[in-house]
């Protein structure tokens, strides 16, 4: 049976993986890791998959999550070495500490002197003492310290004096997602680097131990030249791609392997409009494509077997409807795409089109064509 005929089967709109494609964008980022003499910790936001990360996984030291309900699952699965990397807060301490009394490595996050004095006293009472990294602030993205703030040792010596560990420092240059081109790529992943060195080696400075100096964002790590002084990587949306990361540079459309199935359920002739049954609720409302070059609206539109229909996109997004058009300004003409034909739409942001699903149909990587089932959770 051939991919195209399993598709058919399923009933739309569903969530497609393609797992050949997924293990070629693993696999190109491991390697290119590899070559700077760094390793990987992946961030497993975007798969929020036992099966998709065992994937993700094969080559890495440990994990990054967004969510403890994704440290929960993963431990539970074997992934015991994780960054949470998201502010703490006082009242999630307690969740952490019971995580790490099952066994999980789970390294919390902080920026300020508040943060610091909560992980501080939860140490204290819990005579155990919890791993943080101090964020560094280096490109105004969003949270984090600057590189020379004082608040940065500040930090340092309530976590040492107060019975908590003091693991390294970590940056995320989110600003990288607004780069375009080589050029502008590698100057942010210089950037990057630059400034969580900076207050590694200011820390060291100032007689503390930093282990841990970790970068990333999946467009400076495909483009970082230089990681020296970095002990290891994040990325995530590497994993899948999707328009966004086409946008940038960093991918290209045959590099996406995530896309939603969706059937055609009516046509607005007059209009040159095919109505589809992916709205935004499988979709998501992420148009994070618009102020890019090329604006893909709601996605870019591929027949069943996965190949892109030449100008062809959705246009617009209700909640169970979707809008497919020619792109304004192109030359290609409208296919004829009768009531019940079967499309597959590559999403503007991957991470947000996942999680608008229970789980992925997974073309195998090898086999008959038979589809596999990888369930996805939710959750914070």
């Amino acid at each position: 049976m051939s991919h195209a005929s399993s598709l058919s089967r399923l009933s739309t709109p569903c969530l497609v993986l393609d797992e050949a494609i997924m293990m070629r964008n693993i696999g190109r980022l491991d390697d290119r890791l590899s070559a700077l003499g760094v390793v990987g910790r992946p961030h497993l936001k975007t798969v929020k998959s036992v099966d998709a990360a065992k994937q993700v996984m094969a080559r890495a030291s440990g994990a990054t999550v967004s969510t403890l309900r994704e440290a929960e699952v993963f431990s539970k699965a074997g992934i015991t070495d994780i960054l949470y990397a998201v502010g703490i807060t006082p009242q999630k301490l307690p969740r952490v500490l019971a995580l790490r009394g099952t066994g999980c490595y789970l390294i919390v996050l902080l920026d300020s002197v508040a943060q610091a004095e909560c992980v501080a006293q939860a140490s204290r009472e819990a005579k155990h003492a919890i791993p943080a990294v101090i964020e560094i602030d280096s490109d105004g993205h969003r949270a984090g310290l600057r590189p020379g703030d004082p608040t940065v040792l500040e930090i340092a010596t309530i976590l040492a004096s107060g019975g908590a560990e003091l693991r390294g420092v970590m940056t995320h240059a989110g600003g990288s997602y607004g780069a375009r081109g080589e050029d502008e790529l590698v100057a942010f992943a210089e950037r990057e680097r630059d400034a969580v060195v900076a207050a590694a080696e200011e820390l060291r400075t100032g007689g503390h131990a930093c282990p841990m100096v970790s970068v990333g964002s999946t467009p400076t790590a495909h483009f970082a030249r230089d990681l020296t002084g970095v002990t290891e990587v994040r990325a995530g949306v590497h994993v899948f791609f999707d328009l966004v990361m086409a946008g940038i540079g960093v991918c290209t459309v045959e590099d996406i392997a995530l896309s939603v199935l969706t059937t055609v359920i009516g046509h607005q002739q007059e209009r040159g409009w095919v109505l589809v049954d992916a709205g935004w609720m499988a979709m998501s409302r992420d148009r994070g494509t618009a102020s890019q070059a090329v604006d893909q609206g709601y996605g870019l539109v591929c027949g069943i077997e996965g190949r892109v229909i030449d100008g062809l996109v959705v246009i617009g997004a209700n909640q169970e409807h979707g809008i497919v058009a020619v792109r304004s300004g192109s030359r290609a003409v409208l296919p004829d795409l009768p009531v019940g034909t079967m499309l597959r739409i590559l999403p503007n942001h991957a991470c947000a089109t996942a999680a608008q699903f229970d789980g992925y149909e997974v073309i195998p990587a090898a086999g008959d064509g038979a589809l596999r089932y990888w369930p996805r959770f939710r959750g914070w």
